[in-house]
């Protein structure tokens, strides 16, 4: 019978850059003609058909779910970990189709994604290609091998498709000028298969060309091998997330280095491997929704999503963000100073809680590490420390590294702000506290003459962060983030606002501060910064959405912490938002004015009355007014202000029958009795059991008694 045979070796000239690209562009219409597609996966060895037979048996008998003996398991790890399983291109392999078509190089991702029908064989031992899965599926052979998970469970997923495909129609074109068998997006095969060998990296994107949805032409991303690898990486990252993203790369190193703005979507609360398929994750995601319609103080949204199992597993603690100008997430791994990209763009749909949409703000500085090595250094933090710092220009003075920890600083407090972001404070303040410490060393470098030539600049993206860190140093306060954060249980935020830190305050506050976040004593930053008098800092806060109702434990609003300290301006701050309300009540039935009252602050109580106050409030503990109050404390100017709304009850009795004449004869206060006695209206005889006339002559006061005495008082 004759047969037109296709051989790689033969058939393309490996040394002919111009045809090795045609040829590239052509391997998924011809696996595409296959009717049916043979995996070798090379001799038999290591037990090698027993292993095929287990995973047959456990297909055959997936819901029985017991598990292989140790002998089994380590068979089908053996097969697992063959070449083919671990690279985008095959050298020496044999790939045969029944169509006719015979490989020598296998492209083996695009052999299996074409396919509609895979036997898959090692040896003389062969096994259906959905039946293989299947086995897997059951076995769940992977522990403790998750390295082998995620390069087998994203290869199950193209042979799983297998049976679903339809026969190619041999005038069907995806797009002008390429063949493309539009199996998901470009950025999604990479999340899947980056970790693959390849001899030529690359290939580890042309090998997927063939694959995806994306107009590779147009994106400048199709094949072309006079391309070198540091061009093409950043293509990658900038078509994968956006143009607005800085991107390093280096010609020997399958690892980019990205800086980016973004903001935080959510952290993954959840992450396992899919019950009944291997090649699926199963993830639940707790949304912050601070820019969504639902109220935040609702419990966290959460959502659950079945992706497909990618190069790097997600783990708990993950977190999800959105970086400028990129139409999908982003899924990063906090480290130390840096964050690992996990997923580079997660298929998640854009209706979520908390999506941003249509925001322009993004708030966190992110510096993130793509690493396609397959060897693991992403585990290693210390591994990157060349990557990320060679991004850096170094000092002009020879042998200084002051740039060095200039920028470890900034990356380190850029990472406070992300864990800020995140709630999780204790982490926050810690990495704050010590990029304040390496900005320390820095800085001595830099000593007296920082303004010589022989030092460079700080890097402009970094100055901000550098100029608030040299003003925590310089007064000292930056040991003082984490030591309050460890008494008081207080947010960066909160410990901001209550210092009076306004730059720390803006800085943190477009970072995503959560505004609303408490101490052990129930304040908010806004309760803190209104308590202490910080009227810039209550501005940018309430500017910001943060609560003007929110109260402490004793249930204080702002407008009565800056009312009962006496700060006038952010009370006609507060007043003039028309958002606060002027008559609420604290736990004890306190208003505003009572409080100012009390302490006998003028130009407050004036402020409060001119917005209506009610004069004449009584509060729960002691049912007294504020005139009450005012006249028990001696407060001449805030008694006549009281006096003069005509609205306050001057014979009003508190729950021990005491008049406000009552409370200022027995302390004495003889121009706050003249002005009660002005009314006309004041019961000089008024009793509790006890009269003002009494209570003056117990405590000795002769000018009030002369004075009650000439009023009638008996």
């Amino acid at each position: 019978m004759e047969r037109i045979l296709w051989i790689d070796a033969i058939c393309i000239n490996q040394d002919e850059q111009g045809e090795k690209e045609q040829q590239v562009r052509c391997m998924a219409k011809i696996y595409a003609k296959a009717s049916r597609v043979i995996v070798w996966l090379g001799e038999a060895a290591d037990c090698s058909d027993q292993a095929l037979e287990v995973l047959r048996a456990a297909a055959e008998e997936q819901h029985a779910n017991t598990p292989p003996d140790e002998a089994n398991r380590q068979a089908v790890l053996a097969l697992l970990g063959r070449e083919w399983f671990q690279r985008i291109w095959v050298s020496g392999g044999r790939s045969t189709s029944w169509a006719g078509v015979i490989t020598n190089l296998t492209q083996v991702l695009q052999e299996v994604a074409a396919a509609r029908h895979i036997l898959i064989k090692c040896g003389s031992a062969e096994i259906d290609g959905h039946a293989f899965c299947s086995g897997l599926s059951a076995l769940k052979p992977f522990h403790p091998r998750p390295d082998l998970r995620t390069l087998v469970s994203p290869i199950a997923y193209l042979i799983r498709g297998a049976i679903f495909r339809r026969r190619y129609n041999g005038d069907e074109i995806s797009r002008p000028g390429s063949f493309s068998l539009n199996i998901c997006a470009l950025s999604e095969l990479v999340d899947m298969y980056h970790t693959r060998k390849a001899t030529d990296p690359l290939d580890k994107v042309y090998a997927l060309q063939g694959m995806c949805l994306d107009d590779l032409d147009a994106a400048g991303l199709s094949a072309n091998y006079r391309s070198s690898w540091k061009d093409l990486f950043r293509k990658l990252v900038n078509f994968c997330l956006s143009d607005q993203v800085s991107v390093s790369t280096w010609d020997d190193e399958e690892v980019a280095v990205i800086e980016a703005k973004g903001y935080i979507l959510g952290e993954v609360s959840k992450a396992g491997q899919d019950a009944t398929r291997q090649d699926r994750q199963h993830v639940e995601i707790t949304w912050r929704n601070k820019l969504s319609s639902c109220d935040s103080k609702q419990k966290p949204w959460i959502s659950h999503y079945a992706f497909q199992a990618s190069a790097k597993a997600i783990n708990n603690g993950d977190v999800v963000c959105l970086l400028q100008g990129a139409s999908k997430p982003t899924i990063i791994r906090l480290c130390d100073s840096f964050s690992a990209v996990i997923m580079i763009a997660a298929p998640l749909k854009d209706d979520l809680p908390g999506w941003p949409a249509s925001s322009t703000t993004f708030p966190t500085d992110l510096l993130l590490v793509w690493d396609w090595d397959e060897s693991g250094k992403m585990s290693r933090g210390e591994s990157y420390w060349y990557f990320v710092n060679s991004r850096v220009p170094k000092c002009l003075r020879m042998g200084c590294r002051c740039q060095d920890y200039l920028d470890e600083a900034t990356r380190i407090w850029n990472l406070g702000m992300l864990l800020n972001r995140m709630e999780r404070y204790e982490e926050a303040v810690k990495n704050l506290r010590s990029a304040v410490e390496v900005y320390a060393t820095g800085a001595a470098m830099r000593g007296a003459d920082d303004s010589s030539p022989a030092h460079g600049p700080w890097r402009e993206v970094d100055a901000r962060a550098l100029r608030i860190m040299d003003d925590l140093l310089v007064d000292g306060k930056g040991a003082a983030i984490e030591a309050v954060y460890m008494e008081l249980g207080q947010t960066p935020l909160r410990w901001a606002a209550e210092e009076g830190r306004e730059a720390v305050v803006r800085f943190l506050a477009e970072n995503g501060a959560d505004f609303e976040a408490k101490d052990h004593g129930g304040l908010t930053p806004l309760q803190w910064a209104a308590k202490e008098g910080h009227e810039a800092i209550v501005r940018l806060l309430v500017e910001n959405g943060a609560d003007i109702d929110a109260g402490d434990e004793g249930g204080q609003q702002p407008l009565a912490l800056a009312a009962e300290n006496g700060h006038r301006t952010v009370v006609k701050l507060l007043l003039a938002t028309g958002k606060a309300d002027i008559n609420s009540k604290d736990r004890r039935g306190r208003t505003a004015l009572l409080w100012a009252a009390r302490h006998g602050y003028d130009d407050v109580i004036w402020l409060l009355l001119a917005g209506e106050a009610d004069a004449d409030s009584k509060d729960r503990e002691y049912g007294r007014t504020p005139l009450s109050w005012a006249a028990g404390y001696g407060h001449e100017g805030a008694v006549k202000l009281l006096l003069a709304t005509g609205k306050a009850n001057v014979d009003s009795k508190d729950r021990k029958g005491r008049t406000a004449l009552s409370w200022a004869a027995r302390y004495g206060y003889e121009a706050v009795i003249k002005l009660l006695l002005a009314t006309g209206k004041a019961n000089v005889d008024s009793k509790n059991g006890r009269t003002p006339l009494s209570w003056a002559a117990e405590n000795g006061h002769e000018a009030v008694v002369e004075l009650l005495k000439l009023h009638g008082a008996h």
